[in-house]
């Protein structure tokens, strides 16, 4: 899936949107997904200016993001004005690398249960063979 079709199963826009482009995906099942790490990024001028470092609240977001484009693709939908996707809960957050400008962040999400709309994730973000990050993610789609 390329940037065109992300962007029409995705809200997101510059600056948030945080996935480029998705390798795999197994509906109802998991997703793999790559976000591009430049020196461009917004957050890198305040994070820090003298040793970037992406935020890791940035990293669960785009861990995020992945995990919607699955759920929308399961669901056979895309976003629209009436209905927002909510990360609604954070578990078990480990931060084991640091991600800096120049990394390929490998977002891997898998979903471990879909209940009554609350969809728990279990997820992964890898530069290269590393794990830069890990959390279990609960989402849900409401009405806006």
């Amino acid at each position: 899936m390329d940037i065109r079709e992300i962007l029409e199963h995705l809200p997101h826009r510059y600056p948030m949107l945080l996935v480029d482009r998705v390798l795999e995906m197994e509906l109802g099942k998991r997703i793999l997904a790559i976000k591009n790490v430049t020196v461009n990024e917004p957050f890198f001028a305040g994070h820090f200016p003298h040793n970037p470092v992406m935020p890791g609240v940035m990293v669960i977001e785009a861990l995020a993001q992945a995990a919607a484009i699955l759920a929308f693709c399961t669901g056979n939908a895309k976003p629209d004005e009436s209905s927002v996707y909510y990360l609604v809960g954070i578990d078990e957050a480990r931060f084991k690398r640091p991600v800096i400008p120049g990394d390929q962040l490998v977002l891997e999400v898998s979903l471990e249960r879909s209940t009554r709309g609350l969809m728990k994730f279990s997820a992964q973000a890898r530069v290269g063979d590393a794990l830069a990050a890990e959390a279990t993610l609960l989402c849900t789609l409401r009405a806006a």
